[in-house]
């Protein structure tokens, strides 16, 4: 059993799509705010769209880079979901891969819009497995 319970850390829009995925994974969430900061100090799941039109520059929104420039939230990061369109082909959820690849964990999955209840059910049994590990 895992002594740590999953958390979800998560911007979204106002279209409100991401926010409403991570509400049905029924797991303890933080939303980032745009303004005020936001400190985590025990392991999470970030949960971001991708913005940027399908420019890559502009993929990751200010708010999640300033959140994981604090070294202490970064060091609690297990893992990036990346939520998007899939209308915009290669660049469909990269935010995600971006901040994988600089924090050094895992793309845990990609969902398009507010997903599926098969993206419900893939991420949560992702989720459960990741911190069963912790």
């Amino acid at each position: 059993m895992s002594v740590t319970s999953p958390l979800i850390v998560f911007y979204s829009a106002k279209s409100g799509n991401t926010k409403r995925f991570v509400d049905k994974l029924g797991f303890e969430s933080i939303q980032l705010d745009e303004k005020e900061p936001t400190n985590v100090d025990r392991p999470f799941i970030l949960v971001t769209p991708t913005y940027g039109g399908g420019y890559v520059d502009k993929a990751v929104r200010p708010s999640v880079i300033r959140f994981l420039n604090n070294e202490r939230n970064r060091n609690h990061l297990k893992g990036v979901i990346g939520t998007g369109n899939t209308n915009f082909g290669s660049v469909f959820a990269i935010a995600a891969d971006i901040i994988a690849k600089k924090c050094h964990v895992p793309v845990l999955a990609r969902v398009e819009l507010l997903g599926t209840d098969d993206d419900v059910l893939n991420v949560t049994a992702c989720i459960n497995q990741l911190f069963d590990t912790l």
